[in-house]
């Protein structure tokens, strides 16, 4: 049967999305996805060239979708970058729990795909960052000067290792309404900063026990 129009980005995403709940695997090729779906395999390559493609754009429209529900509430003097950070962070984790099965399925079990799967969240997350003043961050204003000259890249990187330990602990978490998560965010957003002025700060202790108790305990 012949198609009026290509087949869209959007629509791709949702037969995928419900092949991978459904099926618990990714689709064995791009024809069978096609032929299994009534459209033409040539139409995805207009969209995509792979499964893992469609992946990394999945878990990027998730947090970009997080940023823009902030924006109103973080168009405003009033907040600090901090707090215009967490909020972003609590709405995607938000957005993730609401697609959790189809997320885990995604980043999997193992964590060097996880890193090759999240390469697009990354640039978002990256561009969404420099939108933030961190200068106005309060322990960026404590820390030692060279810490506040500190390259630019490196704060990026900071917070987007604390982002990805925040998805690993929500990948564990089995707490209600995965409620130790945002406890987790909270506690652990300045510790990037604090191990780059390399001091025993009282947090990264904290944070210590925080790990030990909710990772190690027997349920």
């Amino acid at each position: 049967m012949e198609h009026e129009h290509s087949i869209t980005k959007d629509k791709i995403y949702d037969l995928y999305e419900d092949h991978i709940l459904n099926h618990g695997e990714r689709p064995k090729n791009m024809y069978r996805f096609a032929k299994d779906n009534h459209f033409e395999e040539k139409e995805i390559y207009e969209h995509f060239a792979s499964f893992e493609q469609i992946e990394r754009l999945i878990l990027e429209s998730l947090f970009s979708k997080s940023v823009d529900l902030a924006t109103e509430v973080n168009n405003t003097n009033e907040l600090t970058s901090k707090e215009k950070l967490l909020n972003v962070y609590f709405i995607f984790f938000e957005n993730m729990t609401m697609n959790r099965s189809l997320v885990l399925m995604i980043l999997g079990a193992d964590r060097l795909h996880s890193a090759k799967i999240l390469t697009q969240l990354k640039l978002s997350h990256r561009s969404f960052v420099k939108t933030l003043d961190l200068n106005d961050w309060e322990i960026i204003k404590k820390t030692k000067d060279g810490v506040k000259d500190f390259h630019e890249k490196a704060r990026e990187e900071a917070l987007w290792f604390h982002l990805i330990s925040a998805i690993e602990f929500w990948k564990k978490d089995t707490s209600p309404a995965f409620e130790k998560t945002d406890i987790f965010i909270e506690k652990t957003i300045d510790t990037g900063f604090e191990l780059m002025d390399n001091e025993p700060l009282r947090k990264v202790l904290d944070l210590g026990k925080f790990l030990f108790k909710e990772t190690f305990k027997k349920n």
